[in-house]
């Protein structure tokens, strides 16, 4: 009996070992297979540009040439080949003249949402959030629709121009509780009616429906521990709409959802099951709990007035059932960079 026990054992243990292996060698052959064919494409791309550079007397040259150049390796070679392909080549040597600044981490999929980027320093942060994150094509593109950069400039970059320089370069980084935040954060996934009024309880069970999708937008960090958390006092029950741990900031977020307007009793309830939380369930090691209300309008002249004060941090954002207009937004940022350099040329 204990025999077969053993033989069971061992014999489990060399499957999962095989299979291990096997895995593992999978993924080497397709991030090898990957780095080989973004390193092929920004030689070609390279080509394209020198031989356009010693041949840019002649008229049309570029868009001559590659549909020549396409028909000629799509023939001998196979798909892959379009014209918007090459032309996609063309730029990733344009973008990334440096071919060691390329990363292994990105596929050829990725890198073609990326060049449809402009702006250097967009390009830049969404191309660092893709690696940290390790988002998926789909991630990307909804991050994109969603306009995630324009988002946190303007929930904390108008008045700190040095904001700009660290999300191009570094990404999101989530260092104190302000990090977290968005402002609005985007529920379309939700698939909420826009101009119908919503219950609390239908927004959170779409959320807690698409907690995937959600998780992606809370952004770093963030693990759902559960929905209407009980909290008790003296033999009397409240519930938590929505509770998560953030790992990068080893704390408790406790989110209170509100489908109209920031109210001063929101900020009065969240304060209490933020000092349960502090009290009761907080380890040793763990941060104070932060609190987010979510609401559909939080206004800017009584906002200090509610959240001021308080020992706990809580914090408002408002939240919209849609994807927001990205030429409004990239408006709104392009206004207070220029108003940056207006304020720099005038101490200048």
């Amino acid at each position: 009996m204990n025999s077969s026990i053993d033989n069971n054992t061992d014999e489990n243990r060399l499957f999962s070992e095989i299979k291990e292996i096997v895995l593992t060698s999978r993924k080497y052959i397709v991030r090898n297979i990957n780095t080989e064919m973004i390193s092929a494409y920004w030689h070609i791309g390279k080509l394209i540009v020198e031989d356009e550079q010693k041949n840019k007397e002649r008229a049309e040259y570029g868009e001559q040439t590659l549909k020549t150049l396409s028909m000629r390796l799509t023939k001998e070679l196979g798909n892959g080949f379009s014209v918007s392909n090459l032309q996609f080549m063309r730029r990733l040597y344009l973008i990334y003249p440096k071919q060691q600044t390329l990363s292994v981490k990105l596929s050829w999929s990725h890198y073609c949402e990326l060049m449809t980027i402009s702006d250097d320093s967009k390009r830049s942060f969404y191309e660092k959030e893709c690696i940290a994150s390790r988002w998926s094509v789909r991630e990307l593109k909804r991050q994109l629709d969603s306009s995630l950069y324009e988002r946190l400039l303007l929930s904390r970059g108008k008045e700190h121009k040095e904001v700009v320089k660290r999300l191009a370069e570094k990404g999101q980084e989530i260092e104190k509780p302000e990090d977290i935040l968005k402002d609005p954060y985007v529920f379309e996934f939700a698939g909420l009616p826009e101009n119908k009024p919503v219950l609390e309880a239908d927004l959170e069970n779409a959320l807690v429906n698409h907690i995937e999708k959600f998780l992606l937008e809370l952004g770093k960090g963030f693990m759902f521990v559960g929905r209407q958390q009980r909290i008790t006092f003296d033999n009397e029950h409240y519930y938590a709409d929505m509770v998560f741990y953030n790992k990068i900031l080893r704390a408790y977020v406790i989110i209170e959802l509100k489908t109209r307007k920031l109210l001063p009793a929101a900020a009065g309830q969240l304060n209490m099951y933020l000092n349960y939380y502090k009290a009761e369930i907080n380890d040793a090691d763990d941060n104070n709990p932060i609190g987010i209300i979510l609401c559909t309008d939080k206004p800017s002249a009584k906002i200090e007035y509610v959240l001021g004060g308080l020992e706990n941090r809580i914090f408002a954002s408002k939240y919209v059932l849609y994807l927001p207009d990205r030429k409004t937004m990239e408006e709104e940022v392009q206004t207070f960079i220029e108003s940056w350099e207006k304020q720099d040329r005038k101490e200048n």
